[in-house]
């Protein structure tokens, strides 16, 4: 048995002072004054001056492995993930090869279920031809299946309508999709070549990547999703226009089409691409500060459902390279949850909202199994916070293994204490504790 005493917990929509009992990997008590009675052993962990979060869970993050493992691997980009609080994770089929059969995806369970300290699930990829093996996907086991309605890293652009079809009508899973619309991408692309060649500067990527482009391609696929009553979860939004196409009127878990935001969309303006350069380059682009405030406001009145990441780590000699050949994404896996609080000590952001959308609305959005809440009989999926602990973000402290963030320089104003994944500790006090593997997710899917 853990006994966490005297935390300040953050769920449901508050903050209270209280202890958290845990037997094995499931809590078994909250309250006040907690005592196992004797003669239980027990641990005891003084959560004195510290607040307790439901750990986070980032739908959205590309680890590169299999394929790409000169970048970020499975066994790395975990141990970033834990410690910046993120206790589960699901992870992009882009790597190579592309995880387009239920064999290749098998073999990243494989690989997680060796070296994760966080728990994990895996998207099936979808390509213009293998519809047929996507329907294989087992709804109960898998987070959902990815469809890039927009080239990004890799080459799993699906623009072959009569497959869209037959994916929104037939399959029971979740969709998520990476929307930016091709043809626009390209004209505007061209366009910019035309004028500077291949040194186009990368203040040009949102005008590139535009907010037409993202509209067209998201209101396609919403359009598709209510053709076919699809559970459609739209990625990364990053413009001001495409939140008409969502609804803040009912709570997640009833919601049939649902978004996501993201770190760098909440975080940057296309203002800092003057000194980020191409670090703050993603797909879809960082766009204007009216964008990104509209945005939060979107986060605030439920328009947008969770906050993920897209961590998507490329070296850094890569992303020094000219506009056209550095890669878009960039890592951001560590420092989420910092990063959020940074926007609660501004103001902005209540506690209970971050616990909500990075943990408590995932749950509900993919409708996993026990988890994303500090409830009796869940998971003890658990972080411990210290909101007065500055954090200075150099290379030092990075555990990804690009070895560089967008963050570093700034000192957020919290830190990390310890992230426990199924009731053990697996990050303490700037230590990865190893030896504590994570479990592979499962979803309640008969609830869709």
């Amino acid at each position: 048995m853990l006994l966490i005493r005297n935390a300040s917990i953050v769920n449901e929509g508050e903050v209270f002072s209280g202890d958290v009992l845990i037997e094995n990997d499931r809590i078994v008590r909250i309250g006040s004054g907690i005592a196992p009675a004797a003669p239980v052993v027990y641990d005891e962990i003084d959560a004195t001056g510290l607040h307790l979060f439901p750990g986070c869970i980032d739908d959205q993050v590309h680890f590169r492995e299999p394929g790409l493992t000169h970048k970020a691997n499975i066994y790395t980009e975990s141990r970033a993930a834990v410690a910046g609080g993120v206790t589960s994770f699901m992870e992009m089929p882009n790597t190579i090869p592309n995880a387009l059969t239920q064999q290749l995806l098998q073999e990243k369970y494989d690989i997680a279920a060796s070296n994760s300290p966080a728990n994990y699930s895996f998207y099936m990829g979808v390509s213009n031809d293998n519809s047929e093996e996507v329907l294989k996907t087992d709804p109960e086991n898998v987070c959902g299946i990815k469809i890039f309605m927009g080239s990004s890293t890799g080459n799993m652009l699906v623009d072959n309508e009569k497959t869209l079809d037959k994916i929104f009508s037939s399959t029971p899973l979740l969709i998520a999709t990476h929307c930016e619309d091709e043809v626009t991408v390209k004209a505007n692309l061209a366009k910019y070549m035309g004028q500077f060649g291949e040194d186009i500067p990368v203040s040009y990527h949102p005008i590139i990547r535009s907010e037409e482009a993202c509209y067209l391609s998201s209101s396609f696929a919403v359009s598709l999703a209510k053709k076919h009553n699809t559970r459609l979860h739209v990625l990364h939004i990053s413009t001001k226009r495409e939140l008409e196409l969502f609804t803040n009127n009912i709570p997640v878990r009833e919601k049939r089409i649902t978004s996501e935001a993201c770190i760098h969309h909440l975080w940057f303006t296309d203002k800092d691409y003057e000194t980020k350069g191409n670090l703050i380059k993603w797909n879809p682009a960082v766009k204007t500060s009216v964008d990104r405030a509209a945005i939060r406001e979107a986060i605030i009145n439920g328009t947008i459902d969770v906050i993920a990441t897209d961590h998507a780590p490329h070296t850094l000699e890569e992303k020094q390279q000219n506009y056209i050949k550095a890669p878009s994404g960039g890592p951001l896996v560590q420092h989420s949850l910092l990063a959020m609080i940074d926007l609660h000590h501004e103001g902005w952001l209540p506690l209970p909202m971050i616990a909500q959308k990075m943990a408590h609305d995932v749950a509900d959005c993919f409708r996993m199994k026990e988890r994303g809440y500090i409830r009796e009989g869940y998971f003890a999926d658990l972080v411990l916070v210290d909101l007065k602990a500055k954090n200075l973000v150099n290379k030092a402290s990075l555990l990804y293994k690009c070895g560089w963030s967008p963050f570093e320089g700034h000192e957020f104003r919290a830190s990390i204490s310890r992230t426990l994944v199924n009731g053990k500790v697996v990050y303490e006090n700037g230590t990865i504790v190893e030896g504590q593997p994570g479990m592979r997710l499962s979803f309640e899917r008969d609830r869709f």
